[in-house]
């Protein structure tokens, strides 16, 4: 039987080569021009016509091309040029049906089949495609599990298919779906039909993910469009909320029109539209998948009509949004990546016509970002215990959400990461994930003989007869679950539930047949209990490989946000647009342009930047990747702090050589080289990054690279640096002997002095731990907020994506207000002392963080208000801690004059005087001071 079902692949594959070829004799007179009119259009926007050219020549395409540059005119345009239907994949379904809408006033018969119609309204759809009805059916991708559509499909001529958001199809893109991941094998099934694949954000491993997996040959690939030189690119790097507040408000007041603002949580929409209604006169509203699904609706209806003026929203709005009279798009928060914010800023200007894009960046955003990027990628630990759990309960399906699960195991990750423990597990084939909005059962048939009745007894009437029912219900999908009505099978055989139900139930005992019964919602199906997790193929090199993509498109959006040289050309060069050039219309490119065109010059001193960066790459090199970003910041900016002495930076020749700078500027400058790739960050402990230089940044240091850096570095740090270094040249025969002396190891008496430093230091180092920047809990993080709504959908993406599931407003919120020291940067406190930090696979309690934040010398006041908890909650958890062996400082939390006062009260024994001490403190603080003071006696 597999035999036969190989060689009907290839009948149809070549059947469809034939069509292929066909079209190539009727369609290369095909003008694309002559079809512009369908689209009341009278031209192509940049790299449209390529595209088209290509699909028209019978080609697979993939074409990556940003919001708002024209995707769909790419496949419908020569859809109505040749014979056949396009089926479009789409996971919106809001989308589809604007696009249908759209097509439908200028007349190009299309459609849309999904779970919003009726049976018959599906049906009856189905039934004018196969007809050729239609020149377009938009379909979710889950609706290719569905037989009875693959055999509609089957009977369809279908010229192309077009695969919307291809992205979703990878793991490296940053709305991995798993039903997108199985579409190489449909297309196969479908007779590998010319296929386009386009996407606004693909890097090229995703590009390379997508034509992999869809199987396409040899493709014509098309990275353009990516230039809009309508959108003025702006970052403005506000101090505080405050400041970035008073200018977001500057901007709305000077900005006309509508527009959206994003902000990276829910809480952050929600305190804004409190700002914003308060000191702004026009209508505005939010949007996040916290809301129901009508009011989220409702939102979006007047949105589009005009009726609200501005929406507050996470990234759960805009996929699928075509407003073309947006003016303007805000981002309040850092994007995780460059992909991120340019399909968001995208959405402005879709008419053509002037728009702004403005990004408020504050370097305490970055943490948002790295907290959602650590609790999507959970340990080997917590997927084990996720798995063992699943396995423990005896009920199947088992019908939980992933708030079920995270709260019933006390895990501190996110939901997100007990997904992707779902999705670890799935493709590892312990578990399948099941969806059903209708109460369906599921079948699977692991088997390619043409029937299994012959395995059953011949007096089994009841059991070949069900049997035979169920492999009409699954056809060709073999190995495939199949969802089906358990009443629907029973009518068309003609039997009651309860008999089908009894026969089904012998039917399992075949090892062929694996069976679900009916569920509602999200469920979770464990394949072989017995399994062991040891005997799971699970990479999690892999999963460690795409975490650290992730930090990397982190570090690119960074490295956007601060640099000096075009926004535009920089998102250009991440996409590899082969048309990149300067914009001449972003706030960079403004700057360099006095006389009203764009200059390649340098703007400021660009010796005393580079003297500025050596300084640091050479403090950064005497220091061997011993301390972090922090420290080597403290002894450049000359600080004689008890730790800088403690650890004898102050010895160290570079010490203080930039003490003309802030220490903030010297870190932003330090963040900057990392970014760069001149200096590497290793966790060499978790939470003890420490600083090393790169090959890159010994050339530098030693000036064997000619670059200018103030085309690069931030124009605020360029100006600042000018000023304050001005006259300063860097030392370049000095440097390249330092260099030579630091790869070849023969140091010079100084030298040796200050490795003998940091050598004898090392046990300080290793006890007292440099920890920049503040970890929030998981549990208190605001999950991915998007808002994917879908057909039939795979679990993983309606608890991520359709928030009308259950999991949608679970979870909490998280409200990050950093504390900064005076120079408004994050500076860790000099008198850390830790002992067994975790490792960097661990997950922590929530205790932890509040004894790291605490640790880190943040108030108790504001601790209480990152953590969502009031005092005595915090101190509750240091106690928690110290039970933990985390070694913890009274004088943290209480002055001098209370420490005395507990001394004495400890030493004390008559009970009055011991209660006259208590009374000098606060409440809440008394059991956690009793408990460290009784504790180290």
């Amino acid at each position: 039987m597999q035999v036969f079902y190989n060689h009907r692949s290839k009948i149809l594959s070549k059947l469809n080569a034939f069509h292929r070829r066909s079209w190539l004799v009727s369609t290369t007179s095909i003008q694309p021009e002559q079809w512009l009119g369908n689209f009341g259009l009278d031209g192509f926007r940049p790299g449209q016509r390529n595209v088209i050219e290509a699909i028209i020549s019978g080609r697979d395409t993939l074409c990556i091309m940003p919001t708002g540059g024209g995707k769909s005119l790419c496949f419908q345009l020569p859809t109505i040029a040749r014979e056949g239907v396009t089926i479009v994949i789409s996971p919106l379904i809001a989308l589809m049906k604007d696009q249908v809408d759209s097509l439908h006033r200028i007349d190009i018969p299309a459609t849309f089949i999904n779970s919003t119609l009726s049976s018959d309204q599906q049906q009856s759809r189905i039934a004018g495609m196969i007809d050729g009805q239609y020149k377009l059916v938009y379909i979710a991708p889950e609706r290719l599990r569905s037989s009875s559509f693959m055999r509609a499909v089957q009977r369809t001529k279908v010229q192309l298919l077009a695969v919307d958001e291809a992205h979703c199809i990878s793991q490296w893109g940053h709305d991995f779906r798993p039903d997108y991941a199985r579409l190489g094998r449909f297309r196969e099934r479908l007779g590998n039909p010319q296929t386009v694949a386009l996407t606004a954000t693909a890097t090229s491993f995703v590009q390379d993910d997508i034509a992999k997996i869809l199987k396409l040959d040899k493709p014509a690939k098309f990275v353009t469009g990516f230039a809009r030189s309508n959108l003025a690119l702006a970052v403005q790097s506000p101090k505080s909320n405050t400041e970035k507040d008073q200018k977001l408000l500057q901007f709305l007041k000077s900005k006309p029109g509508c527009g959206i603002i994003y902000a990276s949580t829910r809480k952050n929409c929600e305190q804004l539209i409190e700002l914003l209604d308060d000191d702004l006169a026009r209508s505005i509203a939010f949007y996040h998948a916290g809301l129901t699904v009508d009011a989220r609706r409702t939102v979006q209806e007047k949105f589009m009509s005009g009726e609200i003026e501005i929406i507050v929203a996470t990234n759960a709005f805009g996929m699928g949004i075509d407003k073309p009279d947006l003016r303007f798009v805000v981002h309040y928060n850092l994007p995780g990546s460059i992909e991120a914010y340019y399909q968001e800023a995208g959405r402005a200007g879709r008419d053509g016509e002037p728009s702004n894009c403005l990004m408020l960046y504050s370097y305490q955003d970055k943490f948002i970002q790295e907290f959602f990027i650590e609790n999507a990628y959970p340990s080997q630990d917590t997927v084990r215990e996720v798995y063992a759990y699943l396995c423990s309960i005896p009920k199947d399906p088992i019908e939980m959400t992933l708030q079920e699960v995270k709260d019933d195991l006390g895990l501190q990750i996110g939901t997100t990461g007990i997904a992707t423990c779902e999705n670890l597990l799935e493709k590892a084939g312990a578990i399948e994930r099941l969806d059903s909005r209708q109460n369906s059962a599921g079948i699977r048939i692991d088997s390619d003989l043409s029937t299994l009745v012959d395995f059953l007894p011949k007096d089994a009437r009841s059991q070949r007869h069900v049997m035979r029912g169920i492999e009409k219900v699954v056809g060709e999908l073999r190995n495939e679950r199949v969802m089906f009505q358990p009443s629907w099978l029973a009518d068309q055989l003609g039997m009651k539930w309860d008999a089908v139900n009894r026969a089904i139930k012998q039917l399992v005992k075949l090892p062929m047949i694996d069976y679900v019964p009916p569920f509602r919602g999200r469920a979770i199906h464990v394949l072989d209990r017995k399994k062991r997790f040891s005997e799971l193929e699970i990479d999690f090199g892999e999963l460690a490989k795409r975490q650290k993509a992730e930090h990397e498109k982190l570090d690119s959006v960074i490295r956007l946000a601060t640099t000096r040289r075009c926004r535009q050309l920089e998102i250009l060069e991440y996409f590899g647009d082969p048309d990149r050039k300067r914009c001449g219309n972003c706030d960079n490119c403004g700057s360099m342009k006095p006389q009203g065109k764009v200059s390649e010059k340098s703007f400021g001193d660009a010796d005393a930047c580079l003297y500025a960066a050596q300084v640091v790459l050479s403090g950064a090199a005497r220091t061997h990747g011993r301390i972090g970003k922090t420290l080597v910041a403290q002894m450049l900016a000359g600080s004689t702090s008890k730790k800088i002495k403690q650890l004898g930076l102050d010895r160290i020749s570079t010490h203080g050589l930039l003490r003309d700078l802030r220490q903030s500027d010297v870190v932003e400058l330090i963040e900057f080289l990392l970014a760069y790739q001149y200096l590497d960050q290793v966790e060499t402990t978790k939470f003890r990054p420490t600083m090393t230089i790169t090959n890159a940044g010994r050339d530098l240091m030693a000036g064997k690279v000619d670059v200018d850096l103030t085309t690069q570095l931030a124009m605020k740090l360029v100006t600042v640096l000018s000023s304050r270094l001005k006259g300063k040249t860097p030392h370049r025969a000095v440097v390249e002997s330092e260099a030579e002396e630091f790869e070849a190891e023969d140091l010079d008496a100084n030298e040796v002095r200050e490795t003998t430093l940091l050598a004898t230091s090392d046990a300080l180092l290793s006890e007292s731990v440099e920890v920049e920047g503040v970890d929030d809990p998981a549990d208190e993080i605001d999950e991915v907020d998007v808002d994917f709504e879908m057909d039939v959908v795979d679990p993983a993406t309606k608890d991520l994506f359709d928030s009308e599931g259950e999991d949608s407003d679970e979870g909490g919120e998280i409200d990050v207000e950093l504390v900064k020291g005076a120079d408004q940067k994050l500076v860790a406190p000099e008198r850390i002392q830790r002992v067994d930090l975790p490792s960097a696979k661990a997950v922590q309690p929530s205790f932890f963080w509040t004894w790291r934040m605490v640790a880190d010398g943040y108030s108790a006041e504001h601790v209480a208000q990152v953590r969502g908890m009031d005092r005595g909650a915090v101190f509750d958890h240091l106690i928690q801690a110290i039970e933990a062996d985390h070694a913890a400082d009274p004088s943290w939390l209480l002055s001098e004059q209370q420490l005395d006062a507990i001394g004495e009260f400890v030493a004390a024994h008559e009970s009055e005087r011991a209660s006259r001490l208590l009374t000098m403190l606060p409440d809440e603080i008394k059991s956690f001071e009793l408990m460290y003071f009784l504790k180290s006696r």
